[in-house]
């Protein structure tokens, strides 16, 4: 975790901009009820101290031509530290994986993969994900349609736990 200590102005400025990471700092402000130009400070702040990671746009990936989206469960043959950190800096090269997750339990890893199509989807499958240095296993779900697709952090729950705690 960074080392800032987040008081209620800086959890409001990060929700803010989770919700609209293009509004102006003046907006920002006139939204979380400070000045501009602390609440400047405090967004320099919260990049330096890792909070806010970087900004981006939201985009559609059908609309784009990325008709596919797959989950793949894979398991590796070794999980010694060096396969699994092999593996993962393996994924951060392909251009399918879009989000890579180690977990506890019976497969190894997630992937979400997008695609065109399912044929490139195919090739990128049996010609690289199970080619890969010990992999020893892939579960595919093709998604049929997604029903939430939210970024983040639940700030509000955050808030109602901090005022609880209170």
């Amino acid at each position: 975790m960074p080392p800032h200590k987040l008081d209620p102005i800086d959890r409001k400025i990060l929700a803010e901009l989770q919700a609209d990471g293009r509004m102006t700092n003046v907006e920002l402000a006139r939204r979380v009820g400070i000045s501009a130009p602390p609440c400047l400070r405090r967004v320099r702040t919260l990049e330096e101290a890792g909070y806010i990671r970087g900004y981006h746009a939201k985009v559609d990936p059908r609309a784009l031509g990325f008709e596919v989206q797959v989950f793949a469960m894979v398991g590796l043959q070794s999980q010694a530290e060096a396969d699994l950190s092999a593996f993962e800096a393996r994924c951060r090269e392909w251009p399918l994986v879009r989000e890579c997750h180690m977990l506890n339990g019976e497969v190894d890893f997630i992937l979400k993969c997008v695609a065109p199509d399912l044929s490139t989807f195919q090739t990128f499958l049996t010609e690289q994900l199970t080619a890969a240095a010990k992999v020893a296993s892939v579960k595919t779900s093709l998604v049929i349609r997604g029903a939430k697709d939210e970024p983040g952090v639940p700030f509000d729950v955050l808030e109602h736990r901090l005022t609880r705690e209170a």
